[in-house]
C-alpha cells in the first residue's frame, strides 16, 4: 500500500457472540477479519479497534458487562488505538477523525458488526469526511431484521441493502481478498 491506511474494526466484542441474537449472516466474518487485522499489523499499518459502551445499563454493552470486552484474536495491541464510542458512529465524540489526520491517513478499511448499523454509520461518515474509505464485504456481518414495512428480511437481505448503501457513494465495497491485494501491492 503506497500511503498509510488504517484498518478500522468495528465492535467485535464478546456480546457479539452471545445465543440470544437474532440469527446473522457470514458466519465466517470474523475469520476474515482477524486475517486482515495480522496482514495489518504485518504492514505495520495503524489499526483501529472500536467497542461499543452502552449509556444503558442493562446493556451487555455497558461497563463491566463481559459482553462488553474485546473477543480473544481482536484484543488491541499496547500500541494500538482504541475507540470506545456510545453511538453507532465510530467517529462521533471520539476524537477519531483528529487521530487519523494526525498521523497523516487519507484512507480507511472497515470491517466489524454490524453491516447495517455502526459500520454503515462509521463509513459514512469516513466518506463525508473525505478519507478513501473501503468497506469489507465478507469482513462484516449483520442480524435479521423486521423493516419499516412489518417484513422480516434476513441477515443477508440486511447486509446487501446496508453494503448497496456505501457502495459508490460513501465507499468502496471490496472483498478480503482484494484489500489484501491493494496492501501488498
Amino acid at each position: 500500500m503506497h500511503r498509510q491506511a488504517a484498518l478500522i474494526v468495528i465492535d467485535m466484542q464478546q456480546g457479539m457472540r452471545f445465543d440470544t441474537l437474532p440469527p446473522r449472516n457470514n458466519p465466517d466474518a470474523e475469520d476474515r477479519l482477524a486475517h486482515l487485522l495480522a496482514a495489518w499489523r504485518a504492514a505495520g499499518q495503524p489499526v483501529v479497534l472500536v467497542r461499543h459502551i452502552s449509556r444503558s445499563p442493562a446493556s451487555v454493552f455497558a461497563p463491566g458487562q463481559p459482553g462488553v470486552e474485546f473477543q480473544q484474536r481482536f484484543l488491541p495491541l499496547a500500541h494500538e488505538h482504541v475507540v470506545e464510542k456510545n453511538v453507532p458512529d465510530a467517529f462521533i465524540n471520539t476524537g477519531l477523525e483528529r487521530w487519523l489526520h494526525a498521523r497523516g491517513v487519507q484512507r480507511v478499511v472497515i470491517g466489524g458488526v454490524s453491516t447495517n448499523n455502526s459500520v454503515e454509520a462509521s463509513a459514512r461518515t469516513a466518506g463525508n469526511l473525505g478519507f478513501d474509505t473501503v468497506v469489507v464485504a465478507d469482513a462484516c456481518f449483520t442480524f435479521e431484521k423486521t423493516d419499516f414495512g412489518g417484513t422480516l428480511r434476513s441477515a443477508e437481505e440486511v447486509h446487501l441493502m446496508a453494503l448497496a448503501n456505501l457502495d459508490g457513494e460513501y465507499a468502496r465495497v471490496l472483498d478480503t481478498e482484494t484489500v489484501l491485494q491493494i496492501l501488498a501491492g
